[in-house]
């Protein structure tokens, strides 16, 4: 269903407002460099600081500047499983093609409540559904025998895991069979996951090369792993650097080296990266033959 480079889109932001003009700028970006999907007001746009409002408005809008020519896989996570169902309802009104709902977080519930959110979720709303699974930022981690039971749910397709564990590719393969559709987290582990059986990264890195990456996904898929090897050394540094400060500050810095006219700015508690950090995205923008 969704596969290859879906990055996870930053929200350009100016004097406090959505930009929509860069935002839309970003989408078509994305599209021509080869990108597969889209995923608005994830962790990486910032979705956190918004209204919901907002959050329904830019899901819309990445909608509207798609066109259609790429899926949308709109953020729509909440650690209120009723503000989730809200966001998903919003989202598919708006055309998008699945929900991307990350396990609640704060709350940390236990695996029965875990099947209980997901299971309201999928049952009030024909949205698909990807888990999303990022025990590092909601300290709850779900159970590979938990995602098969969402898995039996009809709506329920796949999981974007950035547990860390890529042998969990192999596992939820064996237990939510082999069409669950299984998304990287992390851009640095693309390579294994790929190899273990895994059809795509929603990725940071793919917000600022957008080409590279949707090539290092294609080489993936077609079995180039010589290809695909050679990509991620060209792209690792680029991987690690991104995240050499508090996400999506060193990403927005990034972007704007590599398009001029991107905003920078971001809503508190986000800062500006440190001068250590933009020093380390402007070394691996160099090694990859960005700028």
């Amino acid at each position: 269903m969704f596969k290859g480079s879906i990055p996870a889109l930053v929200t350009p932001m100016r004097d406090g407002a959505i930009d929509e003009t860069a935002f839309r700028a970003l989408v078509d970006w994305q599209v021509a460099e080869g990108s597969s999907a889209l995923v608005p007001c994830g962790t990486t746009g910032e979705s956190a600081t918004m209204s919901i409002a907002e959050h329904d408005r830019v899901v819309a809008l990445c909608i509207e500047a798609a066109a259609g020519r790429v899926p949308v896989i709109a953020g729509c996570g909440s650690n209120d499983t009723v503000v989730a169902l809200a966001h998903m309802r919003s989202a598919q009104a708006a055309g998008a093609d699945a929900a991307l709902v990350v396990l609640p977080y704060y709350n940390r519930p236990n695996q029965d409540g875990l099947i209980a959110h997901f299971t309201y979720l999928a049952e009030r709303c024909d949205l698909p559904i990807i888990v999303y699974n990022v025990p590092g930022r909601t300290v709850t981690d779900i159970a590979v025998e938990t995602l098969a039971t969402l898995a039996r749910l009809p709506t329920i397709v796949g999981v974007k895991d950035a547990s860390g564990k890529v042998e969990r590719v192999t596992a939820q393969r064996l237990a939510c069979g082999t069409d669950f559709c299984q998304l990287s987290g992390n851009d640095d582990m693309a390579l294994g996951f790929m190899a273990m059986g895994g059809v795509g990264c929603i990725s940071v890195t793919a917000n600022v090369a957008p080409r590279l990456c949707a090539d290092f996904q294609a080489a993936c898929r077609e079995g180039r792993w010589d290809a695909a090897l050679a990509l991620q050394d060209r792209l690792y540094p680029l991987h690690a650097a991104l995240f050499s400060d508090a996400s999506p500050g060193p990403v927005k810095y990034a972007l704007a080296r590599v398009r001029p006219d991107f905003p920078t700015e971001l809503r508190l508690p986000m800062t500006p990266p440190s001068a250590a950090s933009r020093k380390a995205v402007d070394e691996a923008l160099a090694w990859a033959g960005l700028v």
